[in-house]
């Protein structure tokens, strides 16, 4: 048993109990949602020991991993802001409007704001192609979409998340 089956081993049995054994590997995204709960991502040992229990190669675990914007490889702010631009975001303005959110924060994509609360990623298609420029935050167990979004709104948006996370850490 691994130290992620150790420390988990309650509900991942609960998880695997829902499939059968020979479908176990069906529950690699439970899984995978319970290591990014932890820390706000998946690290390379959290996949390799998902890869362990489900019985299936770390490639897969991966590949699962890797597909979906609401897994993430690496720590980030507390906020993760996902941009689309994919073309027919892109043709709606989404790639300047990605550039005027990173001037606006101080970062690049894939950068994290030094107070540690934003990160800021490029994604491909968050479905709302037609209210583009769209974004989506990640945070506090939630995602939320913001759609047809001008800077003026992002900067609201980004005021008040602001205000929130720091009501919050005053009161922890």
């Amino acid at each position: 048993m691994n130290e992620f089956q150790e420390k988990n081993s309650d509900e991942i049995r609960q998880i695997l109990a829902k499939y059968p054994p020979e479908y176990k590997r069906s529950a690699v995204m439970p899984l995978l949602h319970i290591a990014q709960r932890r820390k706000g991502y998946v690290s390379p040992d959290d996949i390799r020991n998902i890869a362990e229990i489900l019985d299936i190669s770390s490639t897969d675990v991966a590949s699962v991993s890797g597909f979906y914007t609401l897994f993430h490889e690496e720590e980030g702010g507390r906020y993760r802001i996902q941009i689309c631009t994919d073309l027919p975001c892109a043709l709606r303005g989404a790639e300047t409007f990605l550039q005027s959110v990173c001037a606006e924060l101080g970062v690049a994509p894939g950068e994290t704001t030094s107070d540690g609360f934003f990160t800021v990623e490029e994604v491909k298609c968050l479905a709302a192609c037609h209210r583009a420029p769209v974004l989506q935050v990640q945070g506090e167990d939630e995602i939320i979409y913001h759609e047809n979004q001008t800077l003026e709104t992002f900067r609201t948006l980004i005021e008040d998340l602001r205000r929130h996370g720091q009501a919050q850490k005053e009161g922890a």
